[in-house]
């Protein structure tokens, strides 16, 4: 297979990151195609942590071209600062390397500012963003007076739309949101700044993805969040600002229709989330500090705990049927060892009745509850194993219900956090 998206299929922190990251190796593009620096990836390589936000997981190789697709809203000086650790720590060479859509759009600090005033305007009833201003972004890209990349080869013109937008926003900070004004300061020269640095990194991603697949290289599409975050199809409101299912390579990424072969979802052996929003699972009990601890349950970008759950089958199974996924990789195995019984969500009761599908409303989410069934757990770690056949008879059971229950042929299995601990039954790229 030449082109393979990885997507999430829960509330996004599946591990793609890590998955991705493997099968870079046998890629030749990593393309993002949607989000922001709301997102992150982390990677551990050698003992050593990566946290990528903008830059795909393609960076830690030497040879694999990075592409920032049209798709993604970007804050230039977060990239850069992505791009000068990566540099540091990994040797990182973005020339040459890293391609930036000229179509994608900028996160300025007026975004920031009047994401985090709205969040704090609403106190309880929060939606739980991350504040780094994405949503505010995205708006001004759907209302047509975001700033592309593409507008900083003629500066002038960029200074006069930065300065047009810095008067409108701050106009709606101060009246409407009674929160500080964003200063012009030193925001100009550090544009130029900008300007000067990634203006060699920019290009037409489309077309050159277009060139790639022409001369039959492999791209992988790196997936941001999760399907349950889709503006679409998540929960909304309590969802992120752009399209997180597979549909979203096409415009988001370049690639045309019917071009992409296959699609991997990732999931979580139970399931997380972070901010507020309906959970049908979610455990209140101390089970749930003691996996969020020894998962690691904090967001990559935004350091705020995870809230912990039950595996759900329910929204999984719808998840990759809207991705078009029938291949799924589950991750942190590992973490449930020592849990007896393990359970599965396999369906919800909603006033009374038996529901094996979503509500019509994923707003109704917070109505069901959710109908379990109880697998025996296992006590051996797993961390050492590297076959499927070297895992508990009881976790094999539990993966096969699993992907029973989702719909999915069962191709990868994550047992640990570094990059060696995946069990590798089939690679889609050789396939």
């Amino acid at each position: 297979m030449k082109t393979v998206a990885v997507i999430g299929t829960q509330w996004g922190d599946e591990g793609k990151g890590k998955i991705v990251d493997l099968l870079a190796q046998d890629a030749d593009v990593v393309v993002r195609f949607q989000g922001g620096n709301n997102a992150a990836h982390t990677l551990v390589v050698d003992g050593a942590t990566f946290i990528l936000r903008l830059v795909p997981a393609g960076a830690l190789y030497p040879s694999k071209v990075c592409v920032i697709g049209p798709g993604m809203v970007v804050d230039p000086v977060a990239l850069l600062q992505e791009i000068d650790e990566l540099q540091r720590k990994a040797n990182f060479r973005a020339n040459g390397r890293l391609k930036l859509s000229y179509d994608a759009h900028m996160v300025m600090p007026y975004h920031r500012a009047i994401d985090r005033a709205r969040e704090a305007r609403l106190g309880k009833q929060a939606i739980g963003t991350t504040g780094f201003g994405i949503g505010p972004a995205y708006e001004d890209k759907v209302a047509r007076c975001g700033l592309r990349f593409s507008e900083l080869a003629d500066f002038p013109s960029f200074e006069r739309k930065l300065r047009r937008n810095l008067l409108e926003k701050n106009r709606y900070l101060k009246l409407v949101l009674k929160a500080k004004p964003v200063a012009v300061g030193g925001l100009i020269e550090q544009m130029r700044e900008v300007r000067r640095r990634l203006l060699p990194h920019l290009c037409d991603t489309a077309g050159y993805l277009a060139d790639a697949r022409e001369r039959g290289q492999r791209v992988l599409f790196e997936g941001a969040h999760g399907t349950m975050l889709d503006i679409d199809y998540g929960t909304y409101p309590f969802v992120t600002s752009s399209t997180c299912v597979s549909s979203a390579v096409f415009t988001g990424g370049g690639l045309p229709c019917g071009a992409l072969d296959a699609v991997l979802g990732i999931a979580k052996a139970y399931t997380t989330r972070v901010g507020a929003g309906p959970f049908p699972t979610e455990i209140k009990t101390r089970l749930a500090d003691q996996l969020r601890a020894k998962g690691a349950e904090y967001g990559s970008a935004t350091h705020r705990p995870r809230r912990v759950g039950w595996f759900d089958a329910v929204l999984t199974r719808r998840a990759m049927r809207l991705n078009g996924a029938s291949i799924l990789a589950l991750t942190k195995l590992d973490v449930l060892t020592g849990i007896d019984p393990v359970k599965i969500c396999v369906a919800y009761t909603v006033k009374g009745a038996r529901k094996t599908d979503v509500p019509y409303s994923m707003m109704r989410l917070d109505q069901v509850q959710p109908v379990y069934e109880e697998l025996p757990g296992w006590q051996e770690a797993l961390s050492d194993k590297r076959e499927l056949s070297q895992l508990p008879r009881n976790a094999r059971r539990y993966l096969e219900r699993l992907c029973e229950l989702s719909g999915a042929k069962l191709v990868m299995v994550g047992v640990g956090a570094s990059r060696e601990q995946i069990i590798v039954l089939e690679n889609p790229f050789l396939s």
